[in-house]
């Protein structure tokens, strides 16, 4: 097998953990990655992984060896478009993930523009709005909107997005409109059920430097910002939401902002990738374009 796929076959094995996960995700049988390994080792006379019943590891060696196939690995990326011209020399398949309504209102939009100046690249488009495993799915970068998890992944914050309460007219209509969050307890809201989790979100708003928060009343929950949007202009509740998220319901009288002194603390929004060195350049200018997309969205 030729060295650079051998590295290829090492480097996805480190990075999923798992004989059976480096071959779902190259596309290949387990055999042939365990026969890879092995010859590898063979080559290099060295023991690169620690093979256990759950789970693989990189050896210290392996380790060292590690780095260094992911610098000979980008060096050969970016020697096959050394001499392609701008805006040509980037080739290949960047895959990225954001939550539904960022990657369905904001980056889909925008992305004939930058394809027209790369037009050789290729873009793999998720959306969803559950935590997503980058290395497993494939993935090179993933936007995600909230507190992180994961400190395995190196985290570029984008900034803080600013969340807005509203209602529909006629709920408002029907229920009254909120003036203090003393009166929360007369209303019902649209409840959010965390993806991850499952867990239902509270009502929360600012005070000062006093973040507070309530357990809502609720007929209907939902586990989407698409299905929370549309169950509010429904007239089933109310919610807090991006305000990107509904600005332009807002001014055309389809939701109306409520409680505008007692609104919720800000999320973060950040981009997120596996390795801090050793990356793409297509990889590069798409995070470079992508950051610059969203900035208008945070403060």
């Amino acid at each position: 097998m030729d060295r650079i796929d051998l590295f290829r076959i090492f480097t996805r094995v480190v990075e999923t953990s798992s004989f059976t996960r480096a071959a779902d995700t190259l596309g290949m049988p387990r055999s042939s990655v365990s026969t890879a390994i092995q010859e590898l080792e063979t080559r290099l006379g060295v023991r690169l992984l620690a093979r256990t019943t759950r789970q693989v590891a990189p050896t210290t060696d392996g380790s060292t060896f590690y780095t260094h196939c992911l610098q000979i690995l980008q060096d050969i990326d970016d020697l096959e478009t050394l001499f392609k011209k701008e805006g040509m020399g980037l080739q290949g398949v960047v895959r990225v993930n954001t939550p539904g309504r960022i990657g369905r209102l904001i980056v889909a939009p925008a992305l004939p523009e930058f394809l027209s100046r790369y037009p050789t690249l290729k873009i793999e488009l998720g959306v969803t709005d559950r935590s997503v495993n980058l290395i497993e799915d494939r993935l090179d970068c993933v936007v995600r909107v909230g507190p992180l998890e994961d400190a395995n992944l190196i985290a570029r914050k984008i900034g803080d997005l600013p969340l807005i309460n509203v209602a529909s007219p006629a709920y408002l209509a029907r229920y009254g409109t909120p003036i203090t969050p003393a009166d929360l307890s007369q209303h019902q809201m649209v409840r959010y059920a965390s993806p991850s989790t499952g867990r239902i979100e509270e009502w929360e708003w600012q005070e000062g430097a006093t973040l507070h928060s309530l357990a809502m009343a609720g007929c209907v929950t939902v586990n989407s910002a698409e299905t929370s949007i549309a169950c509010c202009l429904a007239g089933l509740g109310l919610i807090q939401v991006p305000r990107y998220d509904v600005q332009s319901y807002v001014q055309t009288g389809q939701l109306v902002e409520v409680l505008p002194q007692w609104q919720p603390e800000p999320l973060p929004m950040s981009l997120l990738y596996p390795h801090r060195k050793h990356l793409s350049r297509r990889l590069t200018v798409f995070m470079e374009w992508l950051v610059t997309l969203l900035k208008p969205c945070v403060s």
